[in-house]
Formats: structure tokens, sequence, C-alpha cells
């Protein structure tokens, strides 16, 4: 019986790792059609159809997976804060990747568990040790190496990922003004609901008349974008947190790969550094977390 639990468990955790690993693509594809768009539109305009567009599907997926109760949330004033959150976010995000790299911007990105560390601490006032705030410090300098303060190749539109990482963890750490006992299918509709309806309420400043030639686009940023988010929400609930989320970092070989494919551009060797810097803070701070837990 402790063999097939065990041979049940190594299964559910390869499933979580696979479905982490397609969903971090997704969104990796999600984020190189949005580069390709920003050169057009505007980024808040880019945000309100993709949700638009997306909010449909995401409505049928989250009754088809949590039935009538998946529609419904208790605290529909907390999803509508974490939508406006990750509304600016991604707006930020958009708006760096105009400039910047796919993979630089996605290294940047990645700087968020440093904030999820400060900002657990600070508000939620967790005890976090020192190695797991070393791990943070020794991260931000990840940071300043990819982002360059005071540099001949200095831009300020690489701070504006950073901003997004930030805006990011508060997000995350949004999740404990939803109700427990909603499902990650509910968060997952409501927060796309709320950025449809907040970025909805902005764009029209932004509006640019949509060419026939980049409906495409579009449809495919919110089909990457929606199955992307799908996917990662299933693959916590097959796997342990500290196993999956480690896969995230796949999303730095995709957005190099489309970067190089699709733009010609190789990140240097500075970025690179940097990466390597950030990824090891990361991954470290997820084990403490895992050990902690």
């Amino acid at each position: 019986m402790t063999a097939q639990t065990n041979i049940a468990t190594s299964r559910s955790a390869g499933r979580g790792v696979l479905l982490m690993c397609i969903g971090i693509a997704c969104l990796s594809v999600n984020d190189a059609i949005a580069k390709t768009l920003t050169t057009s539109y505007a980024p808040v305009q880019i945000l309100f159809l993709r949700n638009a567009i997306a909010l449909i599907p995401a409505l049928l997926i989250a009754y088809f997976a949590g039935g009538w109760p998946a529609l419904q949330s208790r605290k529909p004033m907390a999803h509508l804060l974490r939508g406006a959150v990750w509304t600016g976010a991604a707006i930020l995000f958009f708006t760096g990747l105009r400039s910047l790299g796919l993979a630089e911007a996605t290294t940047l990105i990645f700087a968020a568990p440093i904030f999820i560390i400060a900002l657990s601490s600070l508000f939620l006032k967790e005890q976090v040790g020192w190695r797991r705030w070393g791990a943070a410090c020794v991260g931000f300098i990840g940071v300043l190496v990819v982002v360059r303060p005071g540099g001949e190749v200095f831009q300020v539109v690489a701070l504006f990922p950073v901003g997004t990482a930030a805006l990011y963890a508060l997000m995350m750490i949004g999740a404990r003004w939803v109700d427990p006992g909603e499902s990650g299918w509910t968060m997952m509709l409501y927060l796309v609901g709320a950025g449809a309806l907040i970025s909805g309420a902005i764009s029209p400043f932004f509006w640019t008349p949509i060419r026939a030639e980049d409906i495409w686009l579009f449809l495919g940023i919110a089909f990457f974008g929606t199955a992307g988010m799908t996917l990662i929400t299933q693959a916590f609930r097959f796997s342990a947190a500290s196993i999956v989320a480690q896969f995230e970092y796949t999303g730095l070989v995709w957005a190099t790969l489309l970067g190089w494919w699709i733009w010609g551009t190789v990140p240097d060797a500075t970025t690179v550094i940097g990466a390597a810097i950030i990824v090891s803070s990361g991954l470290f701070i997820i084990f403490r977390e895992g050990q902690a837990k």
C-alpha cells in the first residue's frame, strides 16, 4: 500500500511539473505577442482586449471545473483590489516590453520572491529567518546587475518590470484578502473579470483602431494567457508549491529562445550573470519555504 501511495504521489508531482512547464511556455508566448503588439497599441488597450476575450472562456472553465460555487464570491471587493494591482503590474510590464528584450524583462519579473518576503514580513507579520532575508538581498544584487543603475546602458524602463515584480508580489500576498473557502478557479475568474473591468474603464483614453491583421494576435494573447493561468493553477493542485514553483524559471529559457527567434536578440553576459543570481536566490527561497512548511 505504501509503495502504491508513493507511486501515486510521484505521478501527481510529475503531472504538476508538466502542467507548470507547459503553462509557463504559454505565458512566454503570451508575453512575446504582447511585445509585438506594444509597437502599435497602448499597453492598457492590449490588457483590456486580452481580458475581455478571455472572460467567457474563463467563465466556462470555472463553471465546468468548480460548478456554480466557483462563480460566486463572498468578498468581491478583495478580488477587485487584486485585479487593480494586477492591472497595474501588467501595464508596467507591457510598457517595459516596448524597449527591453523579452529575456531581460522576464529576468526582472523573477525578482518577485524578494518582494514577497519583504511584504510578508511587513504586512502579514510573518517571521522571516536570516537565510531567506540573505537570499532576498542576494537576489536584489542580481536585479542591480541586470538594471545597471548609473551605467552607460541603464534604461529607466528597466525599472518597470521591477515594479511589475513588486505589484505581482502584492497581488500574491493579497490572496489572503480572499475568502479561504474559495477555489483557485474562482480567483482566476475574478482576476480576469476585474482586470477587464478596470482596464476597460481606462482604455478608451488610449484607444487605437484595431487593424484586421492584428486580430489573430489579440486572439492569441487571450488564448495563451488564459491557458497559461489555467495550467499553472492546476499544477499547484497536483503538486506541492515548493516543487512546481521551481519550474517557473523555465520561462527564462522560453523568453531567450523567443527573443532570439522573433527579434534576433540575445541577452548579454551581464544580464545572464544577473539572471543566474536572481534564479539562485529564488530557488533558495523556495527551498527554505518548503522546509518551513
